[in-house]
C-alpha cells in the first residue's frame, strides 16, 4: 500500500469495477474472481452499498427495495450520499480491510467513484464534500478501477429487461447522462488508476479485455 497525493491510502489489491446501470460489473466480476482463484490467491468479492449485513440493510432503503423503510419515502440527496458513505464505512471496516491486511485481493462492484458520478455529478453535490467524506470515512482508494462505459439507451434497455426497476435504476435518462459523464470525467483525471472499457460490446469480448487489464495490472503488483 502507498500514500497517494490526496491522503488516501492506495491498496493495490483492490480492485474495483465502476460503470452505470446495465454496464455488465457482475459478468466481469465473476471472471476476474476467477482468475485470481486460478492463482492460488484469497479473493474477496463485494458490492457496493452493501458487503455487510448492516450494508445490505442500508442498501435496501437506498434503492428502494426494503419493506420497512418509511412508506418508501425518497430520500433527500443530501440523505443519500449520508446513506451510501455510512454503508461504505461499514464495508471499509468490516469486509475491506481485514481482508486486505491479510493478504487477500478484494473486487467490489463499485466504491467511491460512484459517490462522485451519482451523488455529485448526477445529484448536483459538492464534489469537495464528498472528497472530504472520502478523506474521513474511507481513507483508501483502489489499485485499479476498470470502468465498464456504455451509452446510456443500451445500458438501461439491459437494466430494464432484468426485471422491475429499483429506486436509482427508475431515473430519466438525463440522470444517467449525467452519471456516465461524471465517471468519464474521473477517468480522464485518472488515468492511472482506471482503465476504461467500451461495455457496448458482447458480453464475452467485455469479459476478455477486462481480463487483459487485470493480467497488465498483476505484473506491476508485487
Amino acid at each position: 500500500m502507498s500514500d497517494a497525493s490526496n491522503g488516501l491510502v492506495v491498496w493495490p489489491r483492490l480492485v474495483t469495477l465502476e460503470g452505470g446501470e446495465g454496464a455488465g460489473k457482475s459478468t466481469v466480476l465473476a471472471a476476474l474472481r476467477d482468475a485470481l482463484l486460478a492463482t492460488g490467491a484469497e479473493v474477496v468479492s463485494s458490492r457496493e452499498p452493501g458487503g455487510t449485513p448492516l450494508a445490505e440493510r442500508i442498501r435496501e432503503l437506498l434503492l428502494g427495495t426494503s419493506t420497512d423503510d418509511g412508506g418508501h419515502e425518497a430520500p433527500a440527496a443530501d440523505t443519500e450520499l449520508l446513506l451510501m458513505f455510512a454503508a461504505r464505512a461499514q464495508h471499509v471496516r468490516q469486509t475491506i480491510l481485514p481482508a486486505l491486511e491479510r493478504g487477500a485481493w478484494v473486487l467490489s462492484d463499485r466504491f467511491t467513484d460512484a459517490s462522485y458520478a451519482y451523488q455529485g455529478a448526477a445529484r448536483g453535490l459538492d464534489g469537495g464534500f464528498i472528497a472530504d467524506l472520502e478523506r474521513r470515512v474511507v481513507g483508501i482508494v483502489p489499485g485499479l478501477t476498470l470502468l465498464l462505459d456504455v451509452p446510456v439507451a443500451v445500458g438501461l434497455q439491459r437494466a430494464r429487461g432484468r426485471g422491475p426497476a429499483d429506486r436509482i435504476e427508475g431515473e430519466h435518462d438525463d440522470f444517467f447522462e449525467s452519471v456516465r459523464a461524471g465517471y468519464l470525467k474521473r477517468a480522464a483525471a485518472e488515468p492511472r488508476r482506471f482503465h476504461v472499457i467500451d461495455a457496448s460490446q458482447p458480453a464475452a469480448e467485455v469479459a476478455t479485455q477486462a481480463l487483459e487489464a487485470m493480467h497488465a495490472y498483476l505484473r506491476t503488483v508485487r
